[in-house]
């Protein structure tokens, strides 16, 4: 197998660099996206075929600023660049990372078992499919229903992993969760709790089920880059990356998906043979609806959440086409006032996020027609206790972010 020439991406403050690095790898090249402090020492042990700096780099080390070269808006450019200058085989494809993995994960993990976060999302899906094809009959999938789930989403969850040559279980753990978020309002402090909360349950099960020396998750590139450290800026910490404590209890962590980005996991999970309604399934965080409710956690609130976001996901899969990529409801803490049966209240607003995007590291909003939004409103109005009236959010990524925290 050919040594993988990679592109190297270096960040200063540039809004682009995502689609920058999405460009490089659409000409058949892999990239990696790291922070412009990398230094020149460093540069040089990740041996770039070549590096493309982005952002403002009029305050960049002039040792770095002369292994590489400022983008421009052209994508001829570009390609020019990438292709003649820097020689690129333009080799790189979803079929070479996958021989890749399966090759790694064969190596490292042998005749042992696997425990996998399986969540039934995408991302995780994927990487139990990929555990199959590498290592079938080594891997126990366990999932945590923290109470942050979508309307019917654990069940559905289950019937979808019967009959599968793993060892499916599935945890009920609503009440440890929100007694462990009790007065948390910080959504970086939520998220890194249910992380650790995460593996705190891993870790249990694993017990039960004998040594298990490694554990699987599903952390896609986007996750990584978004969490800062030696890979950008801090977005966000998924819960996954920033949220995970340093001793995990396991010998080593597996992450076959940590190199791809969205479009490129759901690629895979084609290529393995996974149903469409899995592969094309619209993102789910980690921690789920626990960072689409603003300031604490209740149980009663998840509820409230729950049932407006079934509402929207019923309007939009019967009435807008196509679909957007994701669509979901933020239960604000915001109160305001409004009438309900002929009475005052004073109850929480809904806000509701369409998006339109190719990578989920940028992303517009979706214009759903104004008729669907009305009726979107005036069913979780008439028909969720607890909210007062449903707004629509029409900021782009950047400067927001698909999820409010």
């Amino acid at each position: 197998m050919k040594e993988q020439q990679m592109i190297l991406v270096l960040d200063f403050g540039g809004h682009n660099k995502e689609l920058v690095a999405r460009e490089v790898r659409a000409m058949g090249v892999y990239s990696e996206i790291r922070p412009g402090s990398l230094t020149v020492d460093k540069i040089k042990a990740l041996n770039p075929i070549g590096i493309i700096l982005t952002g403002n780099t009029d305050k960049c080390d002039p040792g770095v600023h002369q292994l590489g070269v400022p983008v421009t808006s052209s994508h001829d450019n570009l390609q020019s660049f990438v292709m003649e200058d820097c020689k690129a085989r333009g080799d790189y494809d979803v079929d070479g990372y996958l021989e890749q993995k399966v090759a790694e994960i064969r190596q490292a993990v042998g005749e042992q078992r696997v425990l996998l976060a399986l969540s039934g999302g995408v991302d995780s899906s994927v990487c139990a499919a990929l555990l199959v094809k590498a290592i079938p009959g080594q891997i126990n999938c366990i999932f945590v229903d923290h109470g942050f789930m979508r309307h019917g989403e654990p069940h559905a969850i289950a019937k979808a992993f019967e009959g599968q040559d793993i060892n499916f279980v599935s945890i009920d753990a609503e009440s440890r969760f929100l007694a462990k978020l009790a007065g948390v309002t910080d959504p970086e402090e939520k998220r890194k709790i249910i992380g650790h909360e995460f593996i705190t349950v891993f870790e249990e099960e694993s017990k039960k089920l004998g040594d298990i020396l490694f554990f699987a998750q599903g952390t896609i590139y986007p996750d990584i880059v978004e969490s800062g450290g030696d890979y950008g800026n801090l977005v966000k910490s998924h819960h996954n990356v920033g949220g995970l404590p340093e001793k995990l209890g396991f010998e080593k962590v597996i992450e076959p998906l940590a190199g791809l980005f969205k479009d490129e996991v759901r690629k895979l999970g084609a290529k393995l043979g996974l149903p469409n309604e899995i592969v094309n399934r619209q993102p789910f965080p980690g921690p789920g609806l626990a960072v689409r409710c603003i300031g604490e956690l209740t149980k009663a609130k998840m509820d409230t959440l729950r049932a407006a976001d079934h509402i929207v996901t019923q309007e939009i899969e019967a009435n807008v086409n196509p679909a957007p990529q994701q669509y979901f409801c933020v239960l604000t803490n915001t109160p305001s006032v409004g009438i309900k049966n002929h009475t005052r209240i004073y109850d929480p607003v809904i806000a509701v996020r369409a998006i339109n995007t190719q990578d989920f590291m940028t992303a517009t909003y979706y214009p759903i027609p104004h008729e669907i939004l009305a009726k979107i409103a005036n069913r979780i109005t008439a028909e969720v206790d607890g909210v007062s009236r449903v707004v629509y959010d029409i900021t782009s990524k950047p400067p927001g972010t698909v999820e409010w925290e």
